[in-house]
């Protein structure tokens, strides 16, 4: 870490931002006002300045990830760059690839149809769903 990020002062926003969790600062913002970010266990503001050894919890859609700030950066760059920002924590890692897996099988063990309906089947699923039930 540089000695011009060591007294950089970041916001929480634009440093998911930055890290690439988001795609704008303000999909960033919604997150945390939303409750979809923890800042060392605990909701917070979106102006939170951001620490080198922080924790952060980041749900995004199925997932939950728990990372630690590692170093600080304002600048959104390239994927490889971003990822040196933060390290996910082991288990956090493990409890996601369970997770994957999960659904991959939940998945497979649904049945779901080789093709399309055609014309015919459509028109006799329509007139099932019309046909009033007695």
């Amino acid at each position: 870490m540089s000695e011009c990020q060591k007294s950089q002062k970041i916001r929480l926003d634009k440093w998911l931002w930055a890290a690439r969790f988001y795609k704008t600062r303000s999909l960033a913002k919604q997150a945390i006002e939303g409750g979809h970010v923890y800042y060392d266990g605990s909701r917070v503001k979106v102006s939170k300045e951001v620490i080198v050894g922080a924790t952060l919890r980041i749900k995004q859609g199925w997932d939950e990830k728990t990372v630690e700030v590692v170093d600080l950066s304002d600048k959104r760059q390239s994927a490889p760059i971003a990822q040196t920002l933060y390290q996910e924590t082991a288990e956090s890692l493990e409890k996601r690839q369970l997770n994957a897996e999960q659904r991959r099988q939940l998945k497979l063990s649904q049945m779901s149809p080789d093709t399309k309906p055609d014309k015919k089947s459509r028109r006799l699923i329509q007139q099932l769903k019309q046909k009033p039930c007695e």
